[in-house]
């Protein structure tokens, strides 16, 4: 059987911990830079792991992002009590105007609805609409409206013949014969 290595908890305090009694430790007025801490952290807790510049850095950046510490020319300081607050990214929203004591907020009018505005309704379509609801729609190509008197005089001036479907054959030419001649 292999014999099991129990990972124990390591005996040194958390990298934050760590990295906030190092600044404070070395009490540099322009802060303290990653070299510093690191060199300190390691005279004072032996027992590290191979990864603890990675994690100094990962641990530094993080504390940097959250606001925990102030980065500034290289060096990492605590932030002052007159520090102002972390901004998130984007750009800042507008300062609201002071208002004297005792004066309401004048009411605000409604926004405007995001997207494109409804059609105005046509109020002839939708009888058309609600009269045809209740009938059967027939498949395929809706059939031409033509006037019944409009249709028979067309189909009579045309030589009283109903053209096919597709294109005309073509014409040939009459042939003139020498026997007229």
């Amino acid at each position: 059987m292999a014999t099991e290595e129990v990972s124990k908890p390591p005996s040194h305090p958390t990298y934050p911990e760590m990295i906030m009694a190092a600044i404070e430790a070395l009490d540099e007025k322009g802060g303290s830079n990653k070299s510093a801490i690191a060199r300190h952290i390691a005279s004072t807790y032996q027992d590290l792991s191979e990864s603890h510049p990675s994690l100094l850095t990962a641990h530094l950046a993080r504390m940097k992002e959250s606001g925990e510490l102030l980065f500034v020319k290289n060096n990492y300081m605590r932030p002052g009590p007159v520090a102002p607050p972390k901004r998130g990214r984007g750009r800042p929203p507008k300062p609201k105007p002071e208002l004297p004591p005792g004066e309401a907020a004048a009411p605000r009018p409604q926004p405007r609805p995001r997207g494109r505005p409804p059609k105005p309704k046509d109020p002839v379509a939708a009888a058309v609409a609600k009269a045809t609801s209740g009938m059967p729609r027939r498949r395929g190509r809706p059939p031409k409206k033509v006037a019944r008197s409009a249709g028979t005089e067309a189909a009579t001036a045309g030589g009283g013949v109903k053209r096919g479907r597709g294109r005309p054959p073509k014409v040939k030419p009459a042939v003139a014969t020498d026997d007229a001649v």
